[in-house]
């Protein structure tokens, strides 16, 4: 997984008044869990601005005034109306405590389904998944060469190493769908014979 630097300032008020008060200041407040004690904590909003809108996951090397931890972002709030970030809570990673966390699946080869005329379909684009950090992927690599029309691949054909993934085992990741164009020629073919 990669890595990304993030600096934060510990908040010495709690409630709503402080709160809005750092976000008018563009300000994100911000929470570490998964350690002794909750911390309360502050980052300014460009800061976050690539770990936020990207589709990768990201290990979030994170420095509150001077104390350093790894940590992933596990939750993230927007603002109903403007779309701004009103809050965002960090696990903090140890080596021994497995995670759960949501990767991108990427599809490689050329679906023989699509060669017959059908269409290629990504229906799930994240899978969750529960290991070691250390074990966890940047994304999911799934072939789908030998992929015939109207065939599909389920959560239960899917393997990553060390890890166990926790969506449903017949939920439907990517599957090559019939096109008009692909059943015209079905039925042709079998009107000719």
């Amino acid at each position: 997984m990669k890595t990304f630097q993030l600096k934060g300032s510990l908040r010495n008020e709690l409630g709503k008044k402080a709160t809005k008060a750092e976000r008018t200041s563009d300000n994100v407040p911000c929470v570490l869990y998964g350690g002794a004690a909750n911390v309360h904590f502050t980052c300014t909003s460009s800061d976050l601005r690539k770990l936020i809108y990207s589709p990768e996951v990201f290990v979030v090397d994170l420095e509150i005034d001077g104390k350093k931890c790894k940590s992933i972002m596990k939750d993230l709030q927007f603002h109903p109306v403007n779309d701004r970030v009103l809050h965002i809570d960090f696990l903090e990673l140890h080596d021994n405590k497995p995670v759960t966390v949501e990767i991108p699946v990427k599809l490689t080869g050329l679906a023989e389904g699509v060669k017959a005329g059908g269409k290629l379909a990504l229906e799930i684009r994240k899978l969750k998944v529960k290991g070691l950090y250390t074990n966890i992927p940047e994304q999911i690599v799934i072939d789908v060469t030998s992929l015939g029309l109207g065939k599909s691949i389920q959560v239960g054909n899917v393997s990553v190493e060390n890890l166990e993934i926790l969506n449903a085992k017949n939920a439907v990741v990517a599957q090559v769908k019939l096109t008009r164009a692909a059943r015209g020629a079905a039925a042709a073919a079998a009107a000719k014979k």
